[in-house]
């Protein structure tokens, strides 16, 4: 989970800023997930399932490392919360008795939310954090950050 969540980004993005491929404009956007939030994790979820959460805290943190790098190039990184999705993953681990409850979103639903966000998102905010859907899917978003939330939601660390 790490090679892929943390490693691999850092490595793809050298490359493809080298080869010239990633330019001035550019918008490099890192689905992480609300599990990475380390502000977010809440008591009423207990612990557990340490890979990925962890994995994803380290995904956030290298799209953060990388927009400091980036910026200067006028290269856009993003960091984003696509939603709770409704996929044979999260089904396989039990996740999908709380899809009703818990908002989860079918893939083609979470992408078109992310290209419209993705649409707006520009160097003013490379290297923050977001749920562009809300916080509809989270579960911890109201007994940690409180009510009233805006949509699109930026996410704490």
């Amino acid at each position: 989970m790490y090679t892929t969540s943390s490693i691999a980004p850092v490595f793809l993005v050298h490359h493809l800023v080298k080869a010239g491929l990633l330019v001035r404009g550019s918008k490099i956007i890192l689905v992480s997930s609300e599990s990475g939030s380390i502000t977010l994790r809440h008591e009423s979820e207990g612990g557990g399932n340490y890979g990925h959460h962890a994995s994803k805290a380290a995904l956030n943190m290298t799209g953060k490392l990388l927009s400091l790098d980036l910026k200067d190039k006028g290269i856009v990184v993003g960091i984003v919360h696509p939603g709770f999705m409704r996929t044979e993953m999260t089904k396989s681990v039990g996740f999908d008795k709380f899809w009703d409850d818990g908002g989860a979103v079918t893939p083609d639903e979470a992408a078109k939310s992310l290209i419209e966000f993705i649409d707006g998102f520009d160097l003013s905010k490379t290297g923050e954090y977001w749920a562009p859907r809300g916080s509809r899917d989270i579960g911890t978003a109201e007994p940690v950050l409180g009510k009233d939330l805006a949509t699109p939601l930026k996410l704490p660390w």
